[in-house]
């Protein structure tokens, strides 16, 4: 009998614990990405990336199975980043951010694999923005992250903790881009019970 690997279980980067911040050391991931901009509840580029990257991350997956090597599609992930840290801590201006929605890869999964995934997905469906869609590798090495309990809208205090408390505190400097990790479904999870793991690579001063 195939083995399901659930990478929430294995993989160290989907842990983390509310009221903790901490240090990590990550690999190298490959991702499914389409990148966009502009407020995630109203933009139409937002919801046309997810309708883009479900379905092929879904037949990307099929078809590990049908190899022999079956997974549970990671959950979603997002980079988000604007010109002013504040858009996100303390004004929450989401006309002015600009983000990466993702999906990890197994790394038994190759291009050649995506690429096959991508056609079979739209032979089945209109994908809004295939042409956007890329399979990229990101390396965000060390990096800080904790655990959001409650509505998206709420992060700005955890958010300016770690930028403005934690990182400085412990020497270190942010770089890159925010990275947030939706372990829940909004669709099926009232947002006081949203789980998000808030993370930020950093170098040291």
């Amino acid at each position: 009998m195939t083995v399901k690997v659930d990478f929430k279980r294995v993989n160290d980067g989907y842990r983390a614990k509310h009221g903790e911040f901490r240090i990590l050391r990550l690999p190298v991931m490959q991702y499914l990405m389409i990148d966009g901009q502009g407020d995630p509840n109203i933009a139409p580029a937002y919801a046309q990336a997810l309708e883009t990257i479900y379905p092929v991350a879904y037949k990307l997956k099929f078809a590990s199975k049908n190899d022999g090597r079956d997974y549970v599609v990671p959950p979603l992930e997002g980079l988000w980043w604007a010109e002013d840290m504040a858009s996100f801590t303390t004004r929450r201006d989401k006309n002015k951010w600009s983000w990466t929605l993702m999906l990890m890869v197994p790394n038994w999964r190759n291009a050649q694999d995506v690429e096959n995934a991508i056609q079979v997905a739209q032979s089945k469906r209109n994908l809004p923005c295939a042409d956007q869609l890329r399979f990229d590798s990101l390396d965000e090495g060390q990096s800080v992250q904790t655990l959001h309990l409650g509505a998206y809208d709420d992060e700005g205090p955890l958010l300016e903790q770690m930028h403005e408390n934690f990182i400085p505190g412990r020497g270190l400097q942010p770089t890159g881009k925010h990275h947030e990790i939706y372990l829940g479904d909004p669709r099926k999870v009232v947002s006081s019970k949203l789980r998000t793991i808030l993370r930020q690579p950093v170098i040291s001063l």
